[in-house]
């Protein structure tokens, strides 16, 4: 199904970007991938290409920089322009504090990457799957977009944005063969809670301790489905939580070896 379709992935390098780029591989797609870590994406890109003998092509970008992603994707060589899935994946959440003893630069982070970023990397794709009336764009979301908890507004307002933006843009799209989704996951073990909480490892694997979160492989699994239904089938929203999780900060908690 995938067979020489490109499918564009943002943040890459790890985690579910790192994961969906493995299940299109699988499925024998060119993989256009960025990230801000560019080792850590030709890493990928070289076991990808060794291991499924499909084309990679990877580049440097912070998608908070409007002006870096207009040259990247405005300069993509010809034959990597013509882009069938966009995967908006960038995305972080930057500390767990009240608003009124937040650090301004951290909310500036996830603003820029989780809205602005998705925004800007869109907006440039777009014009093309318009004009041949096809393509899919699928935004990695977030539970929080759904609810709000306590300390995380700021990253929730952001969760929530891509939710409305999702919805929009599909009517934004209505008429057109553009296909929209979001999938929106909750607890997944990934370097998430590593960057939010600035590198403190013991905080960051507290936030899974005995529970069995979701895994990056969970959230590429139903990015896939997504993408692969019929073109008459659009996926408009997938909620996915671990089974030990009812809301963002009700987790069931085990205590034993086999959970």
């Amino acid at each position: 199904m995938f067979n020489k379709k490109i499918v564009f992935i943002t943040g890459a390098s790890s985690g579910i970007g790192a994961s969906c780029a493995t299940r299109f591989a699988e499925a024998h797609a060119r993989l256009l991938l960025c990230a801000r870590r560019l080792d850590k994406l030709n890493e990928l890109a070289n076991n990808l290409k060794k291991q499924y003998g499909i084309d990679v092509l990877t580049f440097e970008l912070d998608v908070r920089d409007y002006d870096a992603v207009k040259n990247a994707l405005q300069h993509l060589p010809s034959d990597w322009q013509n882009i069938d899935v966009l995967i908006n994946n960038a995305g972080l959440a930057a500390g767990l504090d009240p608003l009124q003893k937040a650090n301004v630069s951290d909310w500036e982070d996830m603003i820029n990457t989780n809205v602005k970023g998705l925004l800007y990397v869109t907006r440039l794709i777009l014009p093309n799957m318009i004009e041949k009336n096809a393509g899919h764009i699928i935004n990695i979301g977030s539970i929080a977009g759904h609810t709000i908890y306590p300390n995380g507004a700021v990253y929730c307002a952001t969760k929530h944005a891509v939710k409305v933006l999702t919805e929009g843009l599909r009517m934004d799209l209505f008429g057109t063969k553009v296909r929209v989704t979001s999938v929106d996951p909750g607890a997944v073990e990934t370097n998430f809670s590593i960057v939010r909480f600035k590198g403190d490892e013991k905080k960051a694997a507290a936030v899974y301790e005995w529970m069995e979160a979701l895994t990056p492989d969970d959230i590429a699994d139903a990015v896939y489905y997504c993408a692969s239904r019929p073109p008459h089938v659009n996926v408009s929203d997938i909620v996915i939580y671990p089974t030990d999780q009812a809301a963002p900060q009700m987790i069931a908690r085990k205590k034993t070896k086999d959970v």
